[in-house]
């Protein structure tokens, strides 16, 4: 159990430190046919603000040097570079799926194929997400790495106790 919790905490620490990369993408595709930017794209550039970004709320929390925010950004870009691929290959899966389902007949053998063929280009960007957290990690200072995990166990707190609140 220990194991699978662990498993869990880097997962959650990984997605927590690579929210902003995904979010950046995302947002600049969330502009709707008028030009107008959609809903969730501007959710998604309020997000941006809380991880390890210029800017974001853990960088100021960890009083990073000017040398350790270059180096965040220059591994942002790099990961954003190297998974560019990826994200696009599971994209256009997404889209292929979502015309399977619009057909009149359902083929599950086809809707199989595209789910395993969506879950290898998943598994591989999360690859990228825990080496991205690694090289970031990699940055900080003791004293930041002890801070971000006061950060971490705080952000627990509060999403336990907005989920108890919410299961009232």
């Amino acid at each position: 159990m220990k194991k699978l919790s662990k498993i869990h905490t880097i997962a959650m620490t990984g997605l927590l430190a690579v929210s902003g990369a995904g979010a950046l993408v995302l947002a600049q595709s969330g502009t709707d046919q008028n030009n107008q930017t959609s809903p969730r794209a501007e959710w998604q550039a309020k997000r941006r603000h809380h991880g390890f970004h210029q800017g974001g709320r853990l960088m100021k929390e960890l009083n990073l040097t000017d040398a350790q925010k270059a180096q965040m950004k220059q591994i942002r870009d790099s990961y954003r570079e190297r998974t560019a691929t990826l994200r696009n290959d599971l994209r256009a899966r997404h889209q292929e799926l979502r015309q399977l389902n619009q057909g009149g007949t359902f083929n599950e053998s086809l809707t199989a194929q595209k789910l395993a063929d969506m879950s290898g280009l998943k598994a591989k960007l999360m690859g990228e997400r825990f080496k991205l957290r690694q090289e970031m990690l990699a940055v900080l200072t003791p004293e930041q790495k002890t801070k971000l995990e006061q950060l971490r166990e705080q952000f627990k707190s509060r999403r336990a106790d907005r989920h108890a609140r919410h299961d009232q």
